[in-house]
């Protein structure tokens, strides 16, 4: 795995073994990962060109690690640092995910995520270490000029409501929704 330039997130790139009948490749082996990941949900969205999706953070503790693939089709990944007080706050990375070098994304808990479909129609599955808990789950809006992601030109950005509605990051951060790194840092040293 690669480390991104955000503490906490890498990419991983596999080897992808190709013959006649198709391609075999080791998409997960948990056992390889530099940040653990007990599997507790496994979600699967399938969106259209231009779908933004994110970006998304849950409360730490015990936070949702991500692991975080592409199936069918591509989308743009993004990595957000939300947690107030870390040297990369608000800084984002972003990394292709495709059918084709079947790249994935590792996103520790605390880091926000997001994508976008570039592809007519693009299936992401991402692993998660906590189920979906909606009381501490939270957003911060994709397109807010502080952050300054850049999205990909020529597609007209299409989000939830939710997502749509969600606080910029100066806004979260002032209302206390952010995880804060130091407490992130505990919590990751908890993990075995």
């Amino acid at each position: 795995m690669d480390r991104l330039s955000i503490e906490g997130s890498w990419l991983f790139t596999p080897r992808v073994h190709t013959d006649p009948r198709g391609a075999f490749l080791e998409a997960f082996r948990a056992a390889e990962l530099p940040h653990p990941l007990g599997v507790a949900q496994v979600n699967c969205s399938v969106s259209r060109a231009g779908v933004l999706r994110g970006v998304h953070f849950a409360d730490v503790p015990p936070g949702q690690a991500k692991y975080v693939t592409c199936v069918s089709g591509a989308v743009l990944d993004v990595v957000v640092d939300l947690r107030a007080g870390s040297p990369t706050f608000g800084r984002w990375e972003s990394a292709a995910l495709d059918d084709e070098t079947r790249r994935a994304v590792l996103v520790a808990e605390g880091l926000g995520h997001a994508f976008m479909a570039l592809s007519e129609q693009a299936t992401v599955v991402y692993l998660c270490s906590q189920p979906y808990n909606p009381a501490g789950e939270h957003g911060v809006h994709p397109l807010d000029p502080d952050l300054g992601i850049a999205w990909p030109d020529g597609l007209e950005p299409v989000l939830s409501d939710k997502d749509a509605a969600a606080p910029a990051l100066a806004e979260a951060l002032a209302a206390g929704l952010l995880p804060d790194y130091r407490a992130c840092k505990e919590f990751y040293a908890t993990l075995h």
